[in-house]
């Protein structure tokens, strides 16, 4: 599902990737840890195109984002970018907007889609994200767990091949982190491929497949698991 070849990337004289080699297969849940400023999050927005790079491949299902440096067209990169599913640390809800509304926004300004049409699709998500209940509220009037499960929601709906986590459990304690791994693994049993920033290694040991640990723009470390047991 993606593939990543000797990316560098440098701001200014500081070079924060520096070569890094990367493959995640579909269907799998790869979770990337390290310190702070090792690059994890630079390399996560480089996949999402947030960031450009100085050098290096990134295909994802096929195509390529970034080939020997060489960054596709810009209508490539629109279709390559709407494969991927981005939920952010910070949620990033509309809070001006109910949960249903949050969700189909984006299909109906993307893909063009009527919105009776995005309203089953959203409800039938929500279903997914134990959220029917939460339709018609808002944001502030949710847990933090809830919240992210509403981002997550937002970028189902687009339908993406690869999903991208930016350190989804940083703002939640145990029992919504327990709640969100939950819903992580579910995708996976329905075949979602999944890359995951996190700090937070309990988490990590409870959803990945893989843990690959990135230090000062290298890899430096990999350990399979077991179907996400942490064994």
């Amino acid at each position: 599902m993606l593939r990543i070849q000797g990316l560098k990337k440098s701001f200014g004289n500081v070079e924060v990737l520096k070569g890094v080699d990367l493959e995640l297969q579909k269907g799998e849940i790869l979770v990337i840890v390290g310190p702070s400023g090792g690059g994890k999050t630079t390399l996560l927005r480089s996949i999402n195109y947030l960031e450009k790079c100085d050098a290096g491949t990134i295909a994802i299902d096929g195509k390529y984002l970034i080939r020997d440096g060489v960054y596709a067209s810009k209508g490539e990169l629109k279709e390559i970018r709407r494969t991927i599913g981005m939920v952010f640390q910070g949620f990033n809800l509309f809070p001006h907007m109910s949960v249903i509304d949050n969700i189909i926004e984006a299909p109906i300004r993307v893909f063009g889609k009527n919105r009776d049409e995005a309203l089953v699709e959203a409800r039938e998500i929500l279903r997914f994200l134990g959220l029917t209940d939460k339709e018609n509220s808002y944001p502030f009037e949710l847990s933090g767990g809830q919240k992210q499960r509403v981002a997550i929601g937002r970028a189902l709906a687009l339908e993406p091949k690869l999903m991208c986590f930016d350190e989804p459990t940083s703002a939640l304690d145990p029992a919504l982190t327990d709640e969100v791994a939950k819903v992580i693994k579910s995708l996976s049993v329905k075949g979602m491929s999944m890359l995951i920033i996190t700090h937070d290694m309990e988490f990590a040991k409870k959803v990945a497949d893989r843990i690959v640990s990135i230090d000062k723009g290298v890899i430096i470390d990999e350990h399979m698991y077991e179907s996400g047991t942490g064994e």
